[in-house]
């Protein structure tokens, strides 16, 4: 199967969304808690700031809207090649992340040729367990 869109986030939430950051946000939250050592720092910041040359910021980013991020796998090659170091980073500092593929991000409120930022659902569904399936014992 083929998917249109990537994100990587991870187990914390951000205060915003109620949704877990993305990994621009982990690990800006590491460098201001000082886990990183300065190579790796200045590692980060470097990659950081060719995102912010190359990438357009999003308007609804810009006013913290409920809003996330995601990548266009169709033309992230090179996003793709340049998070790879972020993601040596938060593997080299035991930062749990998680990698999400998806066709159906949500309502999209923002497109270009490398993103869509997309509202936050905020109509969470809390279902009960359902019933055992696993064979008795």
């Amino acid at each position: 199967m083929k998917f249109k869109y990537c994100r990587i986030q991870g187990k914390e939430l951000a205060a915003n969304t109620r949704t877990a950051k993305g990994i621009f946000s982990m690990l800006n939250k590491m460098v201001e808690d000082g886990v990183m050592e300065e190579e790796d720092e200045g590692l980060f910041h470097e990659i950081d700031e060719w995102f912010a040359e190359e990438l357009p910021w999003p308007p609804q980013c810009k006013r913290q809207e409920k809003v996330i991020c995601y990548f266009k796998t169709e033309n992230s090659d090179m996003m793709m090649k340049m998070i790879n170091p972020l993601l040596w980073l938060l593997e080299r500092y035991e930062h749990p992340y998680y990698v999400v593929y998806t066709n159906f991000p949500g309502e999209i409120v923002y497109e270009d040729e490398y993103q869509v930022v997309v509202k936050v659902d905020e109509n969470i569904v809390i279902e009960d367990v359902q019933a055992n399936w696993s064979p008795e014992d």
